[in-house]
């Protein structure tokens, strides 16, 4: 499987957003996996910018356009937004993974909130439930989540134990002392500790860290870009998966079984 990292800083400007989508991915070649960052529909904005009024719902016209996108390229897109909810002013933080034929695959709503480092996304918006979001293409399955999710290693193991080959993880990692290190180390723990392969693609700008990278199950960049904007290609291999599960059976191994949600 070839896939394709976008790394942008998106606005509150839904328009521009896209348009700026379309001109990073203008060049991009053949792949099969298309990733762009979480909330690239529309940013999260300064912290009393209201979110309900930017949000859509999963049929509206920001999936429509990335619909164009997956066709355009022949690539799966997954793409984060906010997803108009019951409470019209908290949305969901939503990823959502549309075919090569533009049609909604799956969506993921991101289930951990930013709640840490001393602001409140569950303020703004609304938690998803736990439910492992993996869909396959080909032969290969990728697992869904979003930024904070990180954190949580349970929630890579579901993932993985519902048949993610690959975690894919849109992200607007916000900078700050250290943020920068715990990005780089927890998506190599996600890796290594897995036997997986991690797909991140971030915002990068003055308020994100940008620092997208393809990690292989032994921890190992296999393809990654600084703080500007850009994309990046690699391919991932289930042959690397096994070869990498012979030399570390860390999964048959383990003996808490924790059952996914």
């Amino acid at each position: 499987m070839h896939i394709t990292l976008a790394q942008l800083a998106s606005s509150t400007d839904v328009d521009a957003n896209l348009a700026r989508i379309a001109e990073l991915t203008a060049t991009v070649g053949s792949t099969d996996l298309l990733v762009l960052p979480e909330a690239v529909m529309a940013d999260f904005g300064k912290p009393d910018t209201p979110l309900g009024p930017l949000a859509q719902p999963l049929d509206g016209p920001f999936t429509d356009a990335i619909a164009g996108l997956a066709r355009r390229t022949g690539a799966t897109v997954v793409a984060g937004m906010f997803e108009r909810s019951e409470d019209a002013e908290r949305p969901f933080n939503t990823l959502l993974a549309v075919g090569p034929d533009g049609a909604l695959r799956a969506h993921y709503r991101k289930a951990h909130l930013y709640d840490s480092f001393g602001y409140r996304e569950s303020d703004r918006l609304q938690q998803g439930e736990l439910v492992p979001a993996v869909l396959h293409v080909g032969d290969v399955g990728l697992g869904l989540m979003t930024c904070y999710d990180l954190r949580f290693p349970e929630h890579s193991r579901a993932l993985v134990d519902a048949g993610a080959d690959v975690l894919v993880v849109p992200a607007a990692w916000v900078r700050g002392p250290l943020k920068e290190e715990h990005w780089q180390t927890l998506l190599h723990a996600r890796a290594i500790e897995n036997t997986v392969y991690v797909a991140a693609a971030a915002q990068c700008g003055r308020r994100y860290c940008g620092h997208s990278r393809l990690v292989d199950p032994m921890g190992v960049v296999v393809a990654g870009i600084g703080e500007a904007e850009g994309t990046i290609a690699a391919s991932v291999s289930r042959d690397r998966i096994a070869e990498v599960r012979a030399t570390n059976p860390a999964l048959e191994h383990r003996r808490w079984q924790v059952s996914a949600p």
